[in-house]
């Protein structure tokens, strides 16, 4: 790591911070910056043969601290699957899926949280804590519960259950807060600021996004000269698709790859705040915030600078669908692919499928989606989508006249 840079101002600091812009304040994110001539020797496909097939695979292009201790769970390495009845289904020539639902909390948070462990036990934090509809609250209780930190997370009252039942299995104390994200995510700011908390929180600890970018480094590794046409990625506060985008740009740095692909963002119809952004050629105006993918029920979004710029910088797109296409999608992944993602996993997916369908997408194009977490995390969503089971007796006559009228 060679320093950092605000977002906002341009201003540099020599070494990194967990936190924005001292200048700035919030809306100062900085992006941490490394000397890609020092990593290319050693990140390289010699060096990386040796190595366990993980996040820390890349530890020379992470922000951790000398002599780091890092989080014993297994996180990154998750599988890229060829899915052509899913791809004919979203009109494309190839589709592959990236399922980060095989993560240990079961989502793409997992790798930010690893990275947010890592700097916290480097400077000796004893609590930790963040806000999160539940994909990162449970990453980071998880991660910190093996290496036994305490950690604090705040939730909305809307976060689903299964998520705040795996927050609680992990010993994190609970904070359920009666509002919007965004006020969730703000009483987390102040309550870090006064107790002194580590703050996880990857839309202002830029250390987080970098965990994220190991999503990118994989795909580029993983895919090496079949690295798509698109990237498509479920947009909450912005952190995702700005780590996976400066992930694949750091492989192409380092001779992994030689082209980029470009960025598909997706947002909900109900919080789509960097749609309008985009669409507009404007700065982020915060607005409402409705959807039943809690993942990506943001109004505001903290990250929005960079989320922008990675999408701008590939020459992307940024689309919006309703949450009947996110369930639409939620279905066929399942019946099509055999992957079971989230609302906001699956987002992408059914963002490729209007991308394609809007011209935005060509049909000869070839496209991977992150599954960016588990649709067991939301199974009442998920019922929705797939409908409720048959219920019988245990009559065989009565199985037989149910296959009659509906024959398998």
């Amino acid at each position: 790591m060679s320093g950092a840079v605000c977002m906002r101002c341009g201003k540099r600091y020599r070494t990194g911070l967990d936190g924005p812009c001292p200048r700035c304040g919030p809306e100062g994110v900085l992006d941490i910056e490394f000397d890609l001539g020092a990593a290319r020797r050693a990140i390289n496909p010699r060096t990386l043969a040796g190595r366990p097939h993980d996040q820390w695979r890349y530890r020379e292009l992470l922000p951790l601290p000398a002599g780091a201790r890092v989080a014993p769970l297994h996180v990154g390495w998750t599988p890229i699957e060829d899915a052509p009845r899913l791809a004919d289904w979203a009109g494309l020539r190839t589709l592959r899926l990236k399922d980060e639902g095989r993560n240990p909390t079961a989502s793409f948070k997992d790798r930010a949280s690893g990275v947010g462990v890592a700097r916290a036990l480097g400077g000796k934090a004893r609590v930790v804590a963040c806000a999160s509809t539940g994909n990162a609250a449970s990453s980071l209780a998880g991660a910190a519960a093996s290496v036994g930190l305490t950690s604090v997370i705040f939730v909305p009252d809307f976060a689903p259950e299964p998520k705040v039942a795996q927050l609680l299995v992990f010993g994190a104390r609970v904070i359920r807060v009666k509002g919007t994200y965004d006020e969730t995510w703000e009483m987390c700011q102040r309550a870090c600021d006064t107790y002194g908390w580590y703050n996880r929180n990857a839309a202002v600890n830029p250390s987080l996004v970098e965990g994220k970018k190991t999503c990118g480094l994989e795909i580029a590794e993983q895919l090496g000269s079949e690295v798509p046409d698109w990237v498509a990625v479920s947009v909450g506060d912005g952190c995702t698709i700005a780590g996976t985008w400066k992930g694949l740009q750091e492989m192409r740095a380092l001779g992994f790859i030689r082209r980029l692909p470009r960025m598909l963002g997706v947002q909900a119809e109900g919080a789509r705040p960097l749609v309008d952004a985009f669409e507009q050629g404007r700065d982020l105006v915060p607005g409402p915030a409705r959807t039943l993918a809690d993942s990506i029920c943001v109004g505001h979004p903290r990250n929005w600078r960079k989320a922008l710029r990675a999408v701008r910088e590939s020459k992307g797109a940024f689309v919006a669908v309703a949450d009947e296409a996110i369930l639409e999608a939620m279905r066929e992944a399942g019946r099509l692919a055999g992957v079971f993602g989230e609302p906001a996993g699956v987002a992408g997916i059914a963002g490729l499928k209007k991308a394609v369908e809007n011209g935005i997408v060509s049909r000869r194009d070839t496209a991977l989606a992150i599954v960016t977490g588990s649709g067991l995390k939301d199974v009442k969503s998920a019922i929705r989508a797939a409908g409720e089971p048959v219920t019988l007796r245990p009559d065989d006559a009565e199985l037989a006249a149910y296959l009659k009228d509906r024959p398998v």
